[in-house]
């Protein structure tokens, strides 16, 4: 802790540390004439003496040295140490709203992606809203019909547990309402105060219900300036789906040709400026969520703030104790031998 303190510690005047050139110079005056300053007896002999040497002479040199300590402690504090606290607060200055409109409809348990389409978006969407923790994300489901799961918001939490709750629901109408889910998730954007809004679009099958043409949606998302990436979910060819109800409630799977239109995900993509995907497996699914999460940049302002606080009076406290007590041994204790 120690170490890293001083780490943290600049000198505003460096220059200053010059002047501790001179002690070598004092050291070396103090060692050739430490002798002058002591008195002296001249006697022929000792031999009627007993002497023993005390403590208090071999003290003295202590003086000496806290002078120079002090000294080396006034040098440094007229070089004005400072130590300097750094934060960093990252400012967002352009966020994008981001809206996910996810099918949910009965194809979506076919288990071509494993474990099945719907819970591999599921785990590839987490994925993705954490990597865009300064963005607003809402999410709409639709099947036979469309309604908002959740509105955009920036808390991610509740992102998470909304898309970690999306089950295949029976309660709402079957089918692929292609048009009803990207009108929802207009609706949702197009007041939105964000510079950039962007919908993902995501179906495994072809618009066969809702009220709303998915074309009349386009035109909702341009008048809008709503750019729309479109995802078609499913393996070429045949797919083990969901094709009815056993009396027990189990669903019953068999062999499906794959259907995606993908010429209309692709017109729509086009139209409002977005790209069309397609997702075979659960890895071209995560990649393309990843090739999106760079297309989408969010433009962000690191603000570094600096708290310079000054540690020279500590120090020209210690030299002042430091001369103060030299001063008061040097005219007490050690008053005979000075």
């Amino acid at each position: 802790m120690m170490v890293d303190y001083v780490r943290n510690i600049t000198f505003e005047n460096p220059q200053w540390f010059w002047l501790l050139l001179i002690l070598p110079f004092l050291v070396l005056w103090y060692f050739l004439n430490h002798k002058k300053q002591n008195a002296a007896v001249k006697i022929s002999g000792l031999s009627g003496f007993k002497v023993k040497q005390g403590l208090l002479p071999k003290l003295k040199p202590l003086l000496f040295v806290m002078q120079m300590l002090g000294l080396t402690l006034l040098i440094s504090a007229m070089a004005k140490p400072t130590t300097v606290e750094i934060t960093q607060h990252a400012g967002t200055t352009e966020a994008i709203d981001i809206m996910m409109a996810v099918d949910v409809s009965g194809s979506m348990l076919a288990r071509d992606l494993k474990p099945d389409r719907l819970q591999a978006l599921k785990e590839v969407a987490v994925k993705f809203v954490k990597e865009r923790p300064n963005d607003r994300i809402g999410l709409v489901i639709y099947a036979g019909e469309s309604y908002t799961k959740t509105p955009v918001t920036s808390d991610k939490n509740i992102m998470i547990q909304a898309i970690e709750s999306v089950e295949y629901d029976t309660r709402i109408k079957d089918g692929t309402a292609i048009g009803m889910g990207l009108a929802t998730a207009v609706s949702r954007l197009k007041d939105s105060p964000a510079k950039s809004k962007v919908i993902i679009l995501l179906t495994d099958g072809v618009n066969n219900s809702g009220q709303i043409d998915p074309h009349t949606a386009v035109e909702l998302a341009k008048k809008y300036d709503i750019k729309v990436y479109t995802i078609g979910l499913g393996t070429n060819g045949m797919a083990m789906s969901p094709v009815a109800r056993l009396p027990n409630g189990k669903l019953h799977f068999e062999w499906v040709q794959v259907e995606i239109d993908e010429e209309l995900m692709k017109e729509i993509a086009k139209k409002t400026g977005g790209q069309y995907f397609r997702a075979t497996d659960k890895d071209k699914l995560e990649n393309i969520y990843e090739e999106i999460n760079k297309l989408e940049t969010t433009e962000i302002e690191d603000f570094t703030y600096r708290n310079y606080t000054e540690k020279f009076r500590p120090l020209v406290l210690m030299a002042g104790v430091l001369f103060l007590i030299e001063f008061l041994l040097r005219h007490t204790l050690f008053r005979s031998f000075v």
